[in-house]
């Protein structure tokens, strides 16, 4: 299977997201992937430039190593609202060169405005097309006078795909409400891979090098830190309870728009010693973080649209490390766990300490880690891998049996093939040659009436 996969954040440096693992699985079972994406934090980078040349990388791996994936950047205009009306020029030009070039037999798109464009072109070419959400994406356009645009698009985009992929239920009923009809609509999870994070894995040189002692309890955030992740709330919390909690030590892995605040706070409160900042790390080291940790937290704000219909991996990855987690009650995430599965829930980030405090204080932490351990087990990735891959095949296979039947439409070429859709895939594209070549000879004027419309 080729898969085209187009997104509008950068598949090469953002942290690996649900599509990564999906993806690099699906290139080391043998398709061919590759992805158009978009450099989508270019507002925060020191060295923008106005214009940005088309660039491909080649041969991109984030997780497994021998899963390479040629990246597609189309060019781009970096000016605050211009650069989504040029975003759409460019994607639908680079959409339709892969279609030409790349040959994908099913698109995928996990964006809004490209989303939207390769959907449509997807179907002026009979190819099935997969909207697969892994956030509420409108939540997170950061002009907010334009996220009511957002989901217009999102509801276009809907209605054109062949099929909805969702991560959880509460984003299955976010779909819905946007328009997707209920029986088209599949929930693929994000997952784990339980030979990196399992309870065999060690902390100590984590603990060691990062001066933590056997005493000290570590409170671990990683990931990408929003201002709405509730992080700052946590450090004041610390600062103002020093005396109160001696042990407690948050460690912080990752980076973000709120990162430099943390910094500036860390300083300001005297906290060097009990806020660690690791900055951006491997993510072939994320199990010896989580393993070096006590105790994982994801504290985002309640109110917070982007944070109330998703589950971040990390949660399910710290779950499977038999840690406790504690987090702010986030619909997604209770509907997806509910109570007594290894979470606990407060109802604000500066609650989060005196939890914590709780957990090791009463002895809870081992048993409730490992509930939680038992309450991801259903996540493997292996099988998530397995579905997923069944169901683009069933949907490539009904693309080419629409495809059969147009070049075979019988009042145009009623005896090529009198049974086209049980054609093997070397067959399929000789007769579907000739079929295109016998009914241009008859009108050349329909292909263009299909380009067009």
């Amino acid at each position: 299977m080729r898969i085209l996969v187009v997104q509008e954040t950068n598949w090469p440096e953002r942290y690996p997201h649900t599509q990564h693992h999906l993806m690099e699985r699906l290139c080391l079972r043998g398709h061919e992937v590759r992805v158009i994406d978009y450099d989508f934090d270019w507002k925060r980078s020191s060295h923008r430039r106005l214009f940005q040349a088309r660039t491909v990388f080649c041969g991109v791996s984030k997780i497994h190593q021998n899963a390479k994936i040629d990246v597609i950047r189309p060019s781009a205009v970096n000016i605050p609202i211009l650069d989504y009306l040029y975003l759409a020029s460019a994607d639908a030009i680079e959409i339709r060169r892969q279609i030409g070039e790349f040959k994908p037999d099913i698109i995928v798109g996990l964006g809004i405005l490209n989303a939207y464009i390769a959907a449509r072109v997807a179907q002026q070419h009979n190819i099935p097309f997969v909207y697969y959400w892994i956030d509420a994406l409108d939540t997170l356009i950061p002009e907010k006078f334009f996220q009511a645009l957002g989901r217009f698009v999102e509801q276009k985009a809907i209605k054109l795909s062949s099929s909805v992929f969702v991560t959880n239920q509460k984003l299955k009923d976010y779909v819905v409400d946007l328009g997707a009809d209920e029986k088209r609509v599949s929930i693929f999870s994000s997952g784990i891979d339980f030979q990196r994070f399992n309870t065999n894995v060690s902390g100590l040189e984590i603990r060691t090098r990062y001066n933590v002692s056997s005493d000290d309890t570590v409170l671990l955030f990683m990931g990408w830190i929003y201002h709405f992740s509730g992080i700052k709330e946590v450090v004041r919390a610390l600062a103002q309870e020093r005396e109160q909690y001696p042990h407690l030590k948050l460690l912080l892995v990752g980076e973000g728009d709120a990162y430099p605040e943390i910094q500036a706070l860390r300083e300001e409160l005297h906290l060097e010693d009990r806020v660690i900042l690791t900055g951006r790390q491997p993510y072939e080291r994320m199990p010896e973080f989580v393993a070096a940790a006590d105790i994982c937290i994801l504290p985002a704000y309640t109110d917070e649209k982007t944070m109330l219909d998703i589950v971040p991996i990390k949660v399910i990855e710290y779950l499977a490390g038999a840690k406790p987690v504690i987090t702010t009650r986030l619909p997604g995430i209770m509907k997806e766990f509910g109570e007594n599965n290894g979470i606990i829930y407060v109802d604000t980030p500066e609650e989060v300490l005196n939890t914590a405090e709780s957990i090791i204080g009463t002895g809870q932490s081992a048993s409730v880690g490992l509930k939680g351990r038992k309450s991801v087990g259903r996540f493997n990735w292996d099988t998530i891998t397995d579905q997923f891959e069944e169901k683009l095949t069933a949907l490539v296979g009904l693309g080419q049996e629409v495809r059969v039947a147009e070049s075979f439409y019988v009042d145009r070429v009623p005896d090529v093939v009198p049974h086209a859709s049980t054609l093997k895939r070397d067959d399929l594209e000789t007769s579907r040659l000739n079929a295109i070549h016998s009914s241009l000879a008859k009108d050349s004027m329909d292909s263009q009436r299909g380009f067009l419309k």
